[in-house]
């Protein structure tokens, strides 16, 4: 049985969220329909769909590629972020405290984080993190906001990839660590800053550089020389042969250079 279009979008973005595709990465239409066993137009929708998610982009001569987010994008990207996530926490405050199905749910989770801190596949750990925001949102019954999050957390870990993040994957299961234990005792208040720090302290992690000037190489080469060009240049002076006192060869050799 061939694998369905949902399928393969969910795999791509589930190998984005494990750092297992770069950003600019090539998704080549023909090697998807063979590792999935389908027809190229199914992977053509699958691509088309994350497409449409801001996950991968297409090009019409170089094909299809994961996306490269800019300084920009990546600023919006945080932006929206906070106001899904906290938003999701202040609203959940206003009904109550959150259930105990749920916070089992967030708690087991939370162990399979701390199990894979402990393990060396990166992949499963840097997923489970990413998966933590996901599962939260499915938690405080917002399913739908849970798959736009999905997405916002596959392209700020494109974006932690592309900007060289020095956040600490312990640190950040602390931080999730926190949140749940302030939603467990109602501290709604407090899970709501505990997230905004987090989220700030992962964006202020990333090594962004100030914007750099294509033109910059190009301008320098071809910047006017500095010596003005009309000036004569002074007539070398012939130089005096050696006297037969000279004894010294170092003068002489000194005097022709």
């Amino acid at each position: 049985m061939s694998t369905s279009a949902s399928e393969i979008s969910a795999r791509i973005v589930e190998a984005v969220m494990a750092q297992k595709l770069a950003p600019g990465a090539r998704l080549g239409e023909q090697q998807l329909a063979m590792l999935f066993d389908c027809s190229r137009t199914i992977v053509r929708e699958a691509l088309t769909r994350l497409a449409a998610r801001g996950i991968v982009t297409v090009s019409a001569r170089r094909g299809w590629f994961v996306i490269e987010p800019s300084q920009d994008e990546a600023r919006e990207a945080f932006e929206a972020r906070r106001v899904i996530e906290l938003g999701l926490i202040r609203s959940a405050g206003s009904t109550g405290k959150i259930d105990k199905a749920a916070l089992r749910q967030l708690k087991a989770h939370l162990q399979r984080e701390k199990a894979a801190l402990k393990e060396s596949d990166v992949g499963n750990r840097s997923f489970l993190l990413g998966d933590f925001h996901v599962c939260l949102a499915e938690c405080l019954g917002n399913t739908l906001l849970a798959d736009t999050l999905r997405d916002f957390t596959a392209r700020t870990t494109l974006i932690a990839m592309l900007y060289q993040s020095s956040h600490d994957a312990v640190q950040s299961c602390e931080d999730h660590v926190q949140i749940v234990a302030a939603l467990e005792r109602g501290d709604h208040p407090a899970a709501e800053a505990l997230m905004a720090a987090h989220i700030g302290t992962v964006q202020s992690a990333l090594r962004v550089q100030a914007p750099t000037d294509p033109l910059a190489q190009l301008r320098d080469a071809l910047a006017p020389l500095q010596q003005n060009t009309t000036t004569a240049r002074p007539k070398r002076r012939k130089a005096a042969a050696p006297s037969a006192d000279d004894t010294d060869s170092s003068t002489y050799l000194g005097a022709l250079l």
